[in-house]
């Protein structure tokens, strides 16, 4: 910035203004003192070419390279495959068996008691992905609860397919995305799965199931 000043000659004259190349004349001697400034932009612009050979562009091609990495390398271990099924809880599993399989003419599975997930499943086939019936197994399922205030049975929960499940369950943490127990077990198909949680999925209890 350049700053302007007021002078005044010794003979009495009037202020003069000086500053950014004005010349004096009719003035012998000048006392000076600091007036309102008048201001002058003297800092260049930066220039793109300038940029690119500064230290600031630096700082950012690599905080920038760092970024793309990282995300890159989390899009290669987390990528959602294909719905596996849509689960339904049911408050007859014969009767929703007899449903989709006598009625609507689709193939349906064996029922399976899994102890550990405290329910009976039975699976019908589709061609496109499968739909997997609920029901109640022990005092403690997760089931019964839901039944509880689903009387008649409704959509309980949607299964998709991960490549790396724990790995999966990792980064999906670290993106605000918490597992009701983050420790996989195993599900009806014999693969590691884990729930998310439903209020980080706008109210979707999501299952995924190791590919």
């Amino acid at each position: 910035m350049q700053r302007g000043l007021l002078l005044r000659g010794s003979g009495g004259g009037g202020w003069l203004h000086a500053g950014g190349g004005v010349s004096f004349r009719n003035a012998t001697t000048f006392s000076s003192v600091w007036a309102t400034p008048v201001l002058r932009t003297t800092t260049p612009m930066m220039t793109s070419d300038r940029f690119a050979h500064s230290p600031l562009s630096r700082r950012y091609n690599a905080s920038s390279s760092t970024h793309q990495a990282t995300a890159a390398k989390a899009s290669e271990t987390l990528q959602v495959g294909k719905l596996n099924h849509v689960a339904i809880a049911v408050p007859d599993l014969e009767q929703a068996t007899i449903l989709y399989r006598d009625v609507m003419g689709a193939k349906v599975s064996e029922p399976l008691s899994l102890k550990e997930h405290g329910v009976t499943t039975v699976f019908v086939e589709l061609d496109n992905t499968k739909i997997e019936l609920l029901h109640p197994l022990g005092e403690n399922s997760p089931i019964a609860n839901f039944l509880a205030k689903k009387p008649g049975g409704g959509v309980h929960h949607v299964c998709f397919e991960v490549e790396d499940i724990e790995a999966s369950v990792k980064i999906l943490k670290e993106r605000g995305v918490k597992a009701i127990d983050p420790k996989p077990k195993i599900g009806a198909h014999g693969k590691p799965v884990v729930f998310l949680h439903p209020k980080d999925l706008h109210g979707v209890l999501v299952e995924i199931e190791q590919k």
